[in-house]
């Protein structure tokens, strides 16, 4: 399982890459989200550990929040493995290309945020962490595609070649 913190370090330096600019602590936080999801989604297993909060304005983890407010995440990561890779780089272009508000949006509607701030008004604090069964629950909800191969995962099995 990945570190956090490297995986953050990758995806800047993924997007900058693939998207051409620095990316936000807003969208790094929301695609950190989509990145764990994807990966339960796929591989039924967390890419990273590290907890989400329920904040506002969608999943953060503090973790995240705190170094790259401090550090600006300017620490050398270690390395990330070649499947963490491929799941990050699958995740930004899903979704790198949105807005970070439209990120936001979309994650209002996941389970996992949802049940973190149940009982709260809009807009009021919270520090609740996001359930792993409920993201768990959110990864099966959602059609992962690959961008590689530029098919959905499920349909790999029809691809095969006939004996």
């Amino acid at each position: 399982m990945e570190k956090i913190i490297d995986v953050a370090q990758y995806l800047c330096t993924a997007y900058k890459n693939m998207i051409g600019e620095q990316i936000d602590e807003m969208k790094l936080h929301k695609l950190l989200y989509f990145a764990q999801r994807e990966s339960l989604a796929i591989l039924n297993e967390p890419l990273f550990a590290g907890d989400f909060e329920g904040w506002k304005y969608g999943p953060i983890c503090r973790e995240i929040w705190h170094c790259f407010r401090q550090e600006g995440l300017k620490k050398v990561a270690d390395d990330v493995s070649e499947e963490c890779r491929y799941l990050v780089n699958n995740v930004i272009l899903e979704y790198g290309s949105m807005a970070a508000a439209k990120l936001c949006e979309l994650s209002y509607r996941e389970k996992s945020w949802l049940n973190a701030r149940q009982g709260l008004k809009d807009g009021e604090e919270c520090t609740k962490k996001l359930s792993l069964d409920d993201i768990r629950e959110d990864a099966r909800k959602v059609r992962p595609y690959d961008y590689v191969w530029d098919m959905y995962y499920d349909e790999f099995d029809d691809a095969e070649e006939p004996e």
